[in-house]
């Protein structure tokens, strides 16, 4: 499939249950060969959209493609799903469960076994193969569902939360391994509400809040669009034009800077000369992005 085709296909999707609409006239495309952030507080209706992407639910309104298809339970062997919700069969051992979920997805035992090894090394786990799953600690079980997620090397994977519950080594080390799926061109669909995460993995995003979408697009496009009028200085003086309000909306500030938002009348230099007018020393004055974060939190609060 060509990374510029769309493996997935979200068209004016509603979903409801009894009176409570989980999800309300959702729409968007994840490209091939991208890493897509599916972005949103709790409650927003990230999970209910992932389970209608994997069949485990349908939609009342609206249609899913997946690979240029409507989605079939023929098409589950091409996507991996990593569920929020974790689980692992408590009594089997490690090698076992995993041979039973690639044989799910179509894996032979020889294939699986190769697979399996090269995993279990690449998380670090290969002395627990023979282990049970009640010998393991809350990290381990995970990197084993994660196994079991791209054992069978599928062409989508959708990961819910994939870094919850985990301690800080083991979500830098989970990072890195969707890095290097990313390196291969895999297309992912990545949910989450750890934004610092989302800025270094994604591609494309798409925020929702409250059932519905809020903004949507690359990473670029989303941050250039909030980007304007947004200056990081390091100030001596000035105090009473950092304090207006007819200036400056926003003002926060760091160790040894400050970064303020210009009301959206007020251009950058307009508001330099401002400043030197009132006597202020002015080392740094840059126009600078926001981050995923500082948008995340003024769309929901908005």
């Amino acid at each position: 499939m060509s990374e510029n085709n769309a493996t997935l296909k979200v068209e004016n999707v509603t979903k409801r249950f009894g009176g409570f609409t989980a999800v309300e006239n959702l729409s968007f495309d994840v490209k091939a060969g991208r890493v897509f952030g599916f972005l949103g507080p709790n409650g927003a209706g990230k999970t209910t959209t992932i389970r209608m992407i994997v069949g485990i639910t349908i939609p009342d309104e609206g249609r899913i493609e997946l690979f240029g298809e409507k989605v079939s339970s023929e098409l589950q062997n091409r996507i991996g799903y990593l569920p929020e919700e974790r689980g692992l069969y408590k009594k089997m051992k490690i090698a076992d469960q995993l041979h039973y979920f690639a044989a799910l997805k179509g894996v032979s035992y020889k294939d699986a076994e190769k697979r399996i090894d090269f995993w279990l090394d690449r998380m670090q786990l290969g002395e627990w193969k023979k282990k049970k799953t009640t010998d393991l600690s809350k990290g381990m079980s995970q990197k084993i569902q994660f196994i079991a997620t791209v054992l069978h090397d599928p062409d989508l994977l959708i990961l819910d939360e994939p870094f919850s519950g985990l301690d800080p080594v083991n979500v830098k080390f989970l990072i890195e391994v969707v890095a290097e799926l990313k390196a291969q061109r895999k297309t992912i669909i990545f949910s989450t509400h750890l934004m610092e995460t989302a800025e270094r993995l994604c591609d494309d995003i798409i925020l929702i809040n409250k059932s519905q979408k809020v903004i949507g697009g690359t990473l670029r496009e989303v941050k250039a669009s909030f980007s304007k009028n947004l200056i990081s200085l390091r100030v001596s003086g000035g105090e009473r034009v950092l304090r207006d309000t007819n200036l400056v909306e926003i003002t926060n500030e760091n160790a040894d800077s400050v970064e303020v938002k210009l009301t959206e009348m007020l251009d950058s230099q307009t508001f330099l000369k401002r400043l030197l007018a009132e006597g202020a020393i002015v080392s740094k004055f840059e126009e600078i992005e926001p981050s995923l974060n500082d948008i995340f939190i003024e769309k929901i609060r908005g």
